[in-house]
């Protein structure tokens, strides 16, 4: 079996978001196989956001979207378990990210919000997106709650 090469990680570390070693495990086991070794690692960050899905969420970030126009608004909560990761990148992009997917797809509730396909990427929901993430950081995170204002609704 031969190992991954630099290349072969970077591009899949690239793709997914997880770390340099994961990915040359799951490049390892999927015998250089890319599509395989990626949904490894999906499966893995699903596995792992399973795990830490009881663990207390009580630090977070309010993030606040203000569509183009001026015309529609939204305020979400997104939960973590530290307040340094609240301050990473990585969260703050998912909670831009998930303010704007609201402001455009007008989700009813979190429940719907996390099965609603990304408008950036419909082929993941925005509970992929999370799980990803969840990977990524190694914490529980949670979207919390939301508010969507739009002019004349």
């Amino acid at each position: 079996m031969k190992a991954a090469t630099a290349d072969e990680i970077k591009r899949l570390r690239e793709e997914t978001s997880c770390g340099v070693m994961d990915c040359q495990k799951a490049l390892v086991e999927a015998k250089g196989d890319f599509g395989r070794a990626k949904e490894l690692l999906r499966k893995k960050g699903l596995e792992m956001a399973a795990k830490k899905s009881d663990r207390l969420a009580k630090e977070g970030r309010v993030e606040a979207y203000i569509h183009h126009g001026n015309k529609i608004g939204v305020v979400v909560e997104v939960n973590c378990e530290t307040d340094f990761v609240a301050r990473s990148e990585d969260f703050c992009k998912f909670t831009r990210d998930v303010a704007m997917h609201i402001a455009a797809m007008n989700p009813e509730n979190v429940q719907a919000l996390m099965q609603q396909p990304y408008v950036k990427d419909p082929g993941k929901n925005i509970q992929d997106l999370l799980n990803e993430l969840v990977a990524k950081i190694g914490e529980n995170i949670k979207v919390g709650r939301f508010v969507r204002y739009k002019v004349g609704e």
